[in-house]
């Protein structure tokens, strides 16, 4: 017997933002989820306006308090299920914590929030309520994540000496806040961004991919934080090198000023038996390289268990494609697929049982506030000469 659509409301989006639309297109991806409600802008005018000349009809509020106060009181089934968090950094905090008080799943954009104490606050919050609540780190959704993550936890590669995990970009190499860009604007003004840009935007990522993969965290971190670009009020590169919980050594490492660089996120991880090398914009592919073997390429859709590397694989991760290998899943398959995990945990909440939110399948509030954490340590160190700070 099919399950109704879950109903999604959407909380930011309007006025061009870019990330509203790999959300809204994974929430429909599967048919389970439907946005039915959204306030899109800070202004009322333009969020009611722009929810009247949304894709297909939804009910437009116009502010997310009004939205919280008037979906809360609806019985579920006819209330929205869980919101999509999709503002500026600066503008997370406030309806997410509204949203868990008021009993509803959230589904954030990172960072987390702006500081680490509202993260804090976010993570108590939670925790009482008892909610869902996950952070769109997007990357883990590609399969390939998840096999890179089983192979590392599971000791094919040894023990991990050290890993590089880095995301490079390169639009923001010259004054591109002046050019009238919004999401430019608005990533390097500390009031809205936070006490770091390239770090809190994409070296937050950098961060979630290393723990995600290897199943460490960072104990303690040196960092190098810098700005390039005149004027700029926030770095714009981002270098730090870390202490694993396991003992190994990391860099995590991030720039916005590489030229020629696009969406280039990628980890190597070294471990005694061999390295893992994963690239964002090759997921449908991970390496491995073993001493005195020929290098072993897996394509998302084409692994076999027992072939001399692996032993036996994990039935629910196998059954994860949904297309044959060749057809390359992408961007919005990733985004689908956290949401997809988030909804088995949504479903669960409002039906009375228990459920995960353990940040196997999509980061949850803790590793938000982790990366919180990072980010804050990463700029002490910067700040008092790259001294080594604790987490």
């Amino acid at each position: 017997m099919s399950q109704r659509p879950l109903n999604v409301g959407l909380i930011g989006g309007g006025g061009g933002a870019f990330i509203v639309q790999p959300h809204q297109r994974a929430i429909h991806f599967d048919g389970t989820r439907r946005v039915v409600a959204a306030a899109l802008h800070p202004d009322p005018k333009v969020a009611l306006e722009e929810a009247a000349n949304w894709d297909y009809p939804i009910t437009g509020y116009t502010n997310y308090d009004e939205m919280i106060e008037v979906e809360s009181k609806k019985p579920i089934g006819e209330r929205v299920d869980y919101v999509v968090v999709v503002t500026p950094n600066h503008v997370h905090f406030d309806p997410s914590i509204k949203c868990v008080r008021a009993g509803i799943p959230v589904f954030c954009e990172k960072p987390l929030t702006l500081n680490l104490d509202e993260a804090q606050q976010l993570v108590d919050a939670v925790k009482e309520a008892k909610i869902p609540f996950g952070v769109a780190h997007t990357y883990l959704g590609h399969w390939t994540s998840r096999f890179a993550r089983f192979i590392v936890t599971s000791g094919l590669l040894g023990e991990v000496r050290w890993a590089d995990s880095r995301y490079l970009q390169g639009w923001l190499a010259g004054r591109t806040e002046d050019a009238g860009v919004a999401q430019a604007e608005w990533r390097v003004d500390p009031k809205k961004s936070g006490i770091s840009c390239c770090g809190g935007d994409i070296g937050t990522h950098a961060l979630m991919q290393l723990r995600y993969i290897t199943g460490l965290d960072v104990t303690k971190v040196q960092a190098n934080l810098v700005t390039f670009v005149d004027g700029r009020l926030l770095d714009d590169h981002f270098t730090t090198y870390c202490e694993l919980s396991n003992g190994g050594k990391a860099l995590v490492r991030a720039s916005q000023i590489a030229i020629g660089h696009k969406n280039d996120l990628g980890i190597e991880v070294n471990g005694t038996k061999g390295t893992l090398i994963w690239d964002q914009e090759f997921p449908e592919q991970l390496k491995i390289l073993l001493p005195d073997q020929p290098d072993r390429t897996y394509f998302r859709g084409a692994v076999a268990a027992n072939d001399g590397f692996l032993g036996d694989l994990p039935e629910e991760l196998m059954a994860e494609p949904n297309i044959p290998a060749g057809h390359p899943e992408a961007f919005h398959d990733a985004y689908a697929r956290l949401h997809r995990c988030f909804e088995q945990d949504v479903r669960a909440y409002n039906d009375g049982q228990p459920f995960s939110c353990d940040g196997s399948k999509y980061a949850n509030v803790q590793d938000g506030l982790n990366g919180m954490n990072f980010i804050q340590a990463a700029v002490n160190s910067s700040a008092n000469g790259s001294t080594w700070v604790d987490l």
